[in-house]
């Protein structure tokens, strides 16, 4: 099917564009969601004489998105979730969750306009982009972990494996401590002048 893009759609054209689409892709998004027009000779001198409409509405929209995305690239959002010593997550952070995320921080957005590339599964540092405009798109770091304090910990660029690593290192150091302690105590103990013995040969 042929239809008329009415904005940019991303991996099919520019505003103005006449592209080939299938059927069920016209629709279900692009017709429904006003981003195109079946390419009938009405629609096509429709659009042309609203492009300049069209064009202005667009640099408006576009400039009230590029706005939002100077306030959400480089933001960072904590995640509290569940998790495994191991980091692994009890469940996953969807873009329904950064949609809540964005909504508490005062930005709206629909969860359709969130993609997050890999799944998030596993604590630690993570990002999701937002598209805001057919031609603007911020991305949002995503510190996701159990707590507060192991959110601060991960923003300072340490993960929970090395926590986990100091933490059974100081352990085993203190065992070493302890056995050294007890050692030396032991040694202590086998030294006659431990026990008020004298060495002197005169004392014999």
């Amino acid at each position: 099917m042929q239809v008329i893009l009415l904005e940019r759609v991303a991996k099919l054209g520019q505003m103005g564009d006449v592209v080939n689409v299938k059927p069920g892709y016209a629709r279900n998004f692009l017709l429904p969601q006003g981003k195109a027009l079946r390419a009938s000779d009405d629609n096509i001198k429709s659009f042309e004489n609203r492009k300049a409409e069209l064009e202005a509405q667009n640099l408006e929209t576009r400039k009230e998105a590029e706005a939002v995305a100077a306030k959400l690239d480089g933001a960072r959002y904590v995640v509290i979730r569940q998790a495994s010593d191991a980091g692994a997550l009890y469940g996953s952070v969807s873009p329904r969750d950064v949609v809540e995320l964005l909504v508490e921080a005062g930005i709206t957005v629909d969860k359709r306009q969130v993609i997050i590339t890999t799944p998030i599964k596993t604590l630690g540092l993570h990002t999701a982009h937002v598209t805001l405009h057919p031609e603007v798109e911020a991305e949002v770091g995503l510190n996701v972990a159990r707590s507060p304090e192991e959110a601060e910990l991960q923003a300072s660029g340490k993960s929970i494996q090395d926590l986990a690593a100091e933490e059974e290192a100081a352990a085993e150091f203190e065992i070493a401590e302890l056995f050294d302690d007890i050692g030396a105590a032991g040694q202590d103990d086998d030294d006659p002048r431990s026990q008020g013995e004298s060495q002197d040969p005169r004392d014999a």
